[in-house]
């Protein structure tokens, strides 16, 4: 089993592969400070919920790093900025503020701690974060493998791999032990419009693995779907609301609607971190809504013409009577949803 790392801290910077770049080149983006933490989850060097929660709590060690030199009045003045600052760098992945508090917490119950001390805590904390999300991912893989059949076909929807988690994946890990477990399954990733994340990274990473796939445009999933060519369709999420309401990439909520019609089971694949329980249902979900340039260029070539209007929110909503389970490191969580996401809060 092929071992991507996504990221890596070690002397003091914090190394992510820089996703913007993938297929056509595999190159390492460096974060030496807060804020370049801050531009690689706005930029989406890094990109997942997952993903991005770890990164961002190596961000705020980053910080502590910065302002060591600090008294503490001051030290602490500045990493509550950090903190803001990191925090709101994307709106909707609920596990980018998860991460936040938890390095937060550690501030808080440390201040009568040198300063030195605090930055030992906080570079802990990330450390914990990172490994936790690797297990995690696994225990999914192992529960998610239930539902998968022999020889089962797999639709997926943008990149819920190794490279949208600190490893191994939540969807994608879920597809990554289905195979290894010898059930000859064959996958269609939906190249995901429009920043091609399924066309770039999933497709990358399951040539990687060599696993048995085929890319489709994201308009030819409802084909596949209608003419009974797929078993099973998996995908992660960013955000899961109290009631099972979903907020994932953009075009999930089209896959939900065709699956219902046509009894295709749909199951989430997400770590209890990515369930927020202050939010009873998905209307109460922020949808980021990105650059427009996105829609309009594709790798610095126009594609539409100037003066057009363009609407590019990164996710929608998937309603819970339209998922089959969650597939969570605590086991499948189904119907009634919010009663069974209460039993393991």
């Amino acid at each position: 089993m092929k071992e991507i790392r996504t990221i890596e801290f070690k002397k003091d910077t914090l190394y992510l592969i820089d996703q913007r770049k993938l297929p056509i080149s595999y190159e390492i983006f460096e974060c030496k400070t807060y804020e370049d933490v801050d531009f690689a989850i706005k930029d989406m060097v890094v990109r997942g919920a997952p993903a991005i929660g770890a990164t961002a709590a190596y961000g705020v060690v980053l910080a502590a790093k910065e302002f060591l030199k600090e008294n503490k009045e001051k030290f602490l003045a500045n990493m509550e900025e950090a903190l803001d600052l990191l925090n709101r760098s994307r709106p909707t992945a609920v596990n980018l503020m998860w991460a936040i508090s938890r390095m937060r917490n550690i501030i808080e119950r440390s201040k009568a701690l040198p300063v030195g001390n605090i930055y030992e805590k906080l570079k802990r904390e990330a450390d914990i974060i990172l490994n936790e999300d690797i297990e995690t991912n696994k225990k999914m893989a192992k529960h998610g493998n239930q539902i998968v059949g022999q020889n089962a076909t797999i639709l997926t929807h943008c990149n819920t791999g190794a490279l949208a988690t600190a490893g191994f994946g939540t969807a994608l890990g879920v597809i990554r032990e289905a195979f290894y477990s010898g059930k000859n399954i064959f996958v269609y990733a939906d190249e995901t419009r429009p920043r091609l994340q399924g066309g770039r990274l999933t497709a990358w990473e399951l040539v990687e693995e060599g696993i048995p796939s085929t890319l489709i445009v994201d308009s030819v999933a409802a084909t596949l779907i209608r003419d009974g060519k797929i078993d099973l369709i998996l995908v992660g999420a960013d955000r899961v609301a109290l009631n099972g309401d979903t907020a994932n990439k953009i075009g999930t909520f089209m896959l939900s609607v065709l699956a219902k019609e046509y009894n295709i089971p749909f199951y989430v694949v997400a770590p209890t971190t990515t369930i927020d329980f202050n939010i009873n249902t998905g209307k109460e979900i922020d949808i980021e809504e990105r650059d427009s340039k996105e829609v309009t260029y594709i790798e610095n070539i126009r594609i539409a013409p100037e003066g057009i209007d363009v609407y590019n929110p990164a996710f929608d909503v998937t309603p819970n009577e339209h998922i089959t389970g969650i597939i969570t490191e605590k086991g499948i969580l189904k119907p009634p949803f919010k009663e069974n996401i209460l039993k393991i809060k």
